[in-house]
């Protein structure tokens, strides 16, 4: 695995840059709160003004209508002529009351209420502000020259037809006044949540701005080089889920989880790579100086080696170099995940001649062979693949056991969806500390349990190509191993639970 971590800053930023975003984020919450509170308090006072004015309307319109009707009454029963407007002077009319009397839809007497209790003739200005006026009952609102803004209204009918009006000045002071004490009590309202609202957003934000501190902190630590030391987390006070910071927090502290572990794992891959290396170098050493020594022998003519024997140590020694090269080819190709040929293969059948190809080569051993199946038995597999993983388990067995050895090999079917091949020996066992690396690249055994040195004792890349092999094809492999019993199990899916589209050849 390739992970590449750079560290630093990015160009435009700054250390503070985390501070300066979280006080702009503190302003913008501060204005939000705030310009939501002023709509709040718009809304209602607009309305508070509107429900008020109405009412006032209502009530002066009925005053209005009340005063119109009074005024029509006291013509009824006054002997006055045509422009009598007498009744003004009657005891409870306020002052600014204003009446007026018709004559074919025209004014022709009007009269206003002073505040010494009089009354004043309105000029021709002011009753021509009060024109198009019908006795229908109607409420109107003119405004009057030199006296201001008035509801009038007038009624006809089978009454005397009158004009009545009062002052709206009083309302509009009413809602003036209203307006203003709203205004007041809105702004002290709004500075008191602005200065509550900063107060309770910057303690909100003190764990983001915590979490963010251990974001920078990381941010810093060189992780393109060297050894990374345990990186910082956020403190469980700061990973309460119930929370958006604790949402924050718990992120990141899973995000710093997944890059030490990445850079572990990176660690452990380059640290496998160069083992790697170092062993194929070494494998590949061996062979090849094998091969110069002997050609110098041969070149210089020496009697200790005939020219036979040392031609049989170069085939000998470039074959060796030959199926090195090609294991590790191999494995480099499993590894690309290249697909295998696939077909569908007679299992009991492959092990049959895996088996008898290793009787061949380890007549010492005895070879045991059982096939537990209710009847035949396929997999979709690569026929030659497939072959070589049984034979490197059974090559395994013969080479790190001692003469007289029994290796059985079982073949068995749980059921129908999967098979086993079990090869089990009867030798001195695995060493405990081998077993979690025994499936690794140039993995050797010890004394105790390899019998043969060099060339007979292999590269070390017999069961890694087993197991990469079997997980190529859907299956897995393990070991179980104690002195008197080694047991590898190769488990594959028959096939009717595996594909058997051909596939191109690895």
């Amino acid at each position: 695995m390739d992970l590449t971590v750079r560290s630093g800053r990015r160009r435009g930023t700054s250390p503070s840059g985390t501070g300066l975003g979280r006080r702009s984020l503190r302003v913008r919450l501060v204005l939000f709160v705030s310009v939501t509170l002023v709509a709040v308090c718009a809304v209602m006072a607009l309305s508070t003004v509107l429900v008020q004015r109405v009412y006032l309307l209502g009530d002066l319109d009925q005053r209005v209508t009340d005063a119109a009707e009074r005024s029509q009454g006291g013509l009824q029963r006054r002997t006055g002529g045509a422009t009598d407007l007498g009744f003004l002077n009657e005891r409870g009319q306020p002052a600014g009351t204003l009446a007026a009397r018709f004559a074919d839809g025209e004014i022709i007497a009007a009269e206003v209420v002073t505040e010494d209790g009089r009354q004043r003739v309105l000029t021709a200005a002011q009753r021509a502000a009060l024109g198009g006026i019908t006795a229908d009952g109607s409420l109107h609102t003119r405004t009057v020259p030199g006296l201001g803004t008035y509801r009038v209204t007038a009624l006809g009918g089978d009454g005397v037809p009158v004009l009545a009006g009062l002052p709206m000045a009083d309302v509009q002071q009413v809602i003036d006044r209203l307006v203003v004490v709203e205004a007041v009590i809105a702004g002290i309202g709004l500075a008191t949540a602005a200065c509550a609202s900063a107060v309770v957003i910057r303690r909100q934000l003190r764990p983001l701005g915590r979490v963010a501190a251990t974001a920078a902190e990381v941010a810093r630590v060189p992780l393109d080089r060297g050894e990374v030391a345990v990186l910082a987390r956020v403190a469980a006070r700061d990973t309460d889920p119930g929370t958006e910071a604790g949402q924050v927090g718990v992120v990141l502290n899973q995000l710093i989880d997944h890059v030490e572990s990445s850079l572990a794992e990176r660690r452990r891959t380059e640290e496998r790579m160069r083992r790697f290396l170092a062993d194929a170098s070494h494998e590949l050493r061996t062979p090849l100086a094998s091969i110069a020594g002997y050609a110098e022998y041969m070149n210089g003519g020496s009697r200790t080696i005939t020219p036979e024997l040392a031609w049989q140590r170069v085939s000998a020694q470039s074959a060796r170099m030959i199926g090195l090269v090609e294991d590790l080819l191999l494995l480099a190709r499993l590894d690309e995940g290249r697909p295998l040929r696939r077909t569908e293969v007679n299992l009991a059948a492959l092990v049959a001649e895996a088996v008898w190809d290793a009787q061949v080569a380890g007549a010492e051993h005895a070879w045991r062979l059982a096939l537990r199946l209710d009847g035949p038995v396929t997999v979709v597999a690569d026929a030659v693949r497939l072959h070589q993983v049984v034979a490197n388990l059974l090559a395994n067995a013969r080479v790190h056991t001692p003469a007289g050895t029994e290796v059985t090999v079982v073949v068995e079917s749980p059921d129908a969806s999967r098979c086993v091949i079990r090869v089990r020996d009867d030798g001195p066992g695995i060493p405990p500390g081998l077993l979690p690396s025994i499936f690794e690249r140039f993995t050797r055994a010890d004394g105790s349990r390899s019998r043969t040195r060099g060339e007979e004792g292999g590269t070390g890349l017999g069961l890694a190509i087993a197991a990469a092999l079997t997980e190529a094809h859907g299956g897995r492999i393990d070991v179980r191993s104690e002195p008197g019993l080694t047991e590898f199990s190769v488990t594959l899916p028959t096939a009717g639970q595996a594909g058997a589209a051909p596939s191109p050849q690895l």
